[in-house]
């Protein structure tokens, strides 16, 4: 059966069949995978998805998937969740969180990524995959790929967070931690993929990974009973996750499954690793590298691959980017949790601050539909926010302890009035 996928250049357009390849040859800008549109439409009505399960891979026609794919996971299939708390707090009608923080298997955004990724390497032959992570990644890739029988091996710089780590480690793949930042990691994995011919998700492999993202957005519509927002926030490493929903959004339009909408962008970033925010904010042509600093250890790219075409998306839609400090994201972390009950990693704390700091500007309007896009789970950062919960004292078991621990509380509640 004819493939309906290939690989065209961002820039110069120059196809390209399929392979392991992430750069074009002519221009040496990132490839991506382009689709036969027409003959989708021929063969995937929308009305035949209520009788898929709901998971990423309702959406199959839609992804970079050869012939007689057949999934090993059910990834994907998120809950979008209507805001009651926050969104009253903060004078929104209608927000929503996209809520990839109980993802399955390893509670992040990036199992999408990766199963599209690691079904690309089975196609290409390759017997051992890894990757370049800042954490998130590296558990996705660990959990896929040992399951699915590869050898496995991924990259980390030297100081990630420890729970990150060892979400990694338990899966049974090797984990090498690097001397440097994850710049200096994904420089290294490149000659890695090269020199050992290994199928590096987010090296060689990079086009049909980001894929994977899409179906990030497409839930999100599908979630909204088939229409689009007006806003979405989106956390911002790489760059690519806030162009694969666009890119999602306008397949959906172009498939007449949606009514075609424009959709402001706003992307989020940690202030000590913010170089797209920095370059919307500046009115620059182009973002300046940056050296990270920042507890969002997953945001934590100075030198973003996809940082060009967000910035050009960010702008292009009208929308924003902005950043917030860490005491900033501990914050929204909490502010998070006890509004809505979701517990989110350092790079949802990124978002939802910088939802609210965008509602302040005036940017994001009381009416508009907003989604804000939860990427990964608390429980991967709890060092973050260790210290702003101590451990408090144990009373004995008995009831005259108990009441006179009310009745200390009280007195400070009254005290502090």
């Amino acid at each position: 059966m004819k493939e309906l996928y290939f690989l065209r250049c961002r820039e110069c357009g120059k196809k390209y069949g399929n392979a392991p390849q992430s750069f074009c040859e002519e221009c040496f800008s990132p490839l991506e995978v382009s689709y036969d549109y027409e003959a989708a439409r021929q063969t995937t009505k929308r009305e035949a998805l209520s009788h898929r399960a709901f998971n990423m891979w309702r959406y199959a026609e839609l992804l970079p998937l050869p012939a007689g794919f057949t999934p090993t996971h059910p990834i994907g299939g998120t809950p979008l969740v209507r805001s009651r708390k926050l969104g009253a707090k903060w004078g929104l009608k209608n927000l929503y969180l996209k809520n990839d923080a109980v993802c399955f298997p390893s509670l992040s955004f990036k199992d999408r990524v990766v199963a599209t990724a690691l079904a690309a390497a089975r196609k290409f032959g390759f017997k051992t995959v890894g990757c370049s992570s800042t954490g998130n990644l590296a558990n996705a890739v660990a959990a896929q790929g040992t399951q699915q029988g590869f050898d496995t091996t991924v990259f980390i710089p030297a100081d990630l967070e420890p729970a990150k780590v060892l979400n990694t480690a338990v899966y049974g793949a090797r984990v090498i931690r690097i001397d440097g930042n994850y710049d200096h990691v994904n420089r290294l994995c490149t000659q890695i993929a090269d020199r050992f011919q290994w199928g590096l998700v987010n090296v060689n492999l990079r086009p049909y990974y980001a894929e994977g993202s899409k179906t990030h957005g497409y839930e999100i519509a599908e979630q909204l009973a088939w229409e689009l927002p007006d806003n979405v926030v989106v956390p911002m490493a790489g760059g690519s996750l806030i162009g694969k929903i666009a890119k999602a959004f306008c397949e959906l339009a172009h498939l007449g499954w949606v009514e075609p909408k424009q959709v402001k962008f706003f992307g989020a970033q940690a202030t000590g690793c913010s170089p797209i925010a920095d370059a919307v904010k500046r009115g620059l042509s182009r973002f300046e590298p940056q050296k990270p600093q920042t507890i969002a250890r997953s945001l934590a790219i100075g030198n973003p691959a996809d940082g060009p075409f967000a910035l050009r998306l960010i702008r292009e839609s009208g929308g924003w980017s902005e950043d917030i400090s860490d005491p900033e994201i501990i914050d929204a972390i909490k502010l998070l949790g006890e509004t809505e009950g979701i517990f989110a990693e350092t790079a949802g704390g990124v978002t939802t601050g910088v939802a609210g700091k965008l509602i302040e500007q005036g940017r994001i309007k009381p009416d508009e539909t907003t989604v804000v896009c939860i990427t990964g789970n608390g429980l991967k950062t709890t060092d973050a926010i260790a210290a702003d919960f101590p451990v408090t004292e144990a009373i004995a078991p008995r009831i005259e302890a108990f009441e006179a621990l009310v009745q200390q509380r009280l007195y400070a509640t009254a005290k502090a009035k």
